[in-house]
């Protein structure tokens, strides 16, 4: 058996970066004891662009790529700073944009879901702040109009990003804690996680990655949903995803766990998860990889 263990090696890690920019989704056959990862199925792109950064600051050439994704200094932007038990979070935000070169920025305000759905219909950039993801989520129970105008003005062409909370958010299966304790080993269930978003529905997104150490955490979870690509964002590091490819750009780090073609053994939750055949990419700026299967 593969050891998965031989992923934290030199030899494997220098191997796997050195071919970032696509992945092998063959799936090799496989013992009757075994179970087989499936693929994620290919769905039509959406128009629109994810800015994700892992948190730890925002800098100036992420803030740059994402205006001009968006179309320049002058497109309409709306914050989503329900991340923050702060209610000065949004402001705060807007101000740090409209200092960066943004000239036309609002803050999303709930307590008038009429008029915040109106603002989420005009925006061409949606930005959210960090904070905590649970409780951004939880600011829009109840608001499904709102959120999935976000989901649409996404697929119509705006560019969503988020740092830190905001950028977990933008998962569809949202980490919501096992880093510390609880992962000292790799169990099934052993990552918390709830519904996110869904923007990137073919990853699983976690931010501050190596600053934090959530290697364990973001593995764990991967191997509870196979289907899905893990993407460990580190800080002042961003990815920006379009039309099936993803983009690294920033100081730091992003790794990529994929297990989409592997094979692992049936594990009862609380027990320890075993696997072969996961690839891992560990990329830097300018690095990319394809996140949706290639057409056969």
């Amino acid at each position: 058996m593969k050891l998965l263990c031989s992923l934290v090696g030199v030899a494997f890690l220098s191997a796997c970066s050195s071919n970032p920019s696509g992945v092998d989704r063959s799936v090799a056959p496989t013992p009757p004891e075994r179970v087989v990862a499936s693929a994620v199925a290919p769905t039509p792109a959406p128009k629109g662009k994810l800015v994700i950064v892992g948190g730890g600051g925002t800098t100036d050439e992420i803030i740059q790529r994402a205006l001009a994704l968006a179309g320049g200094k002058d497109a309409r932007m709306l914050v989503v700073g329900q991340a923050s038990s702060d209610p000065k979070a949004g402001e705060e935000s807007r101000v740090f944009w409209m200092e960066k070169g943004a000239t036309n920025v609002g803050v999303l305000d709930l307590s008038d879901p009429k008029a915040a759905l109106e603002e989420v219909n005009k925006a061409a950039f949606v930005w959210m702040p960090g904070g905590d993801q649970v409780r951004l989520m939880a600011a829009f129970d109840g608001m499904s109009p709102i959120l999935d105008a976000i989901r649409k003005r996404y697929v119509e062409g705006a560019v969503v990003g988020g740092t830190s909370a905001g950028a977990a958010v933008i998962s569809s299966v949202m980490l919501i804690g096992g880093d510390k304790a609880d992962l000292k080993s790799v169990r099934a269930g052993g990552s918390q996680t709830s519904p996110g978003f869904g923007l990137w529905s073919e990853a699983i997104v976690d931010q501050h990655f190596v600053q934090r150490q959530r290697f364990t955490r973001l593995l764990a979870c991967v191997l509870d949903h196979p289907e899905l690509l893990g993407v460990g964002i580190d800080e002042k590091t961003a990815v920006v995803v379009a039309n099936g490819r993803a983009e690294v750009i920033g100081e730091s780090t992003v790794l990529v766990i994929d297990a989409r073609a592997s094979t692992r053994r049936e594990t009862k939750a609380g027990e320890l998860l075993s696997a072969d055949d996961l690839k891992l990419h560990v990329l830097r700026r300018g690095d990319t990889f394809e996140y949706l299967p290639r057409a056969k």
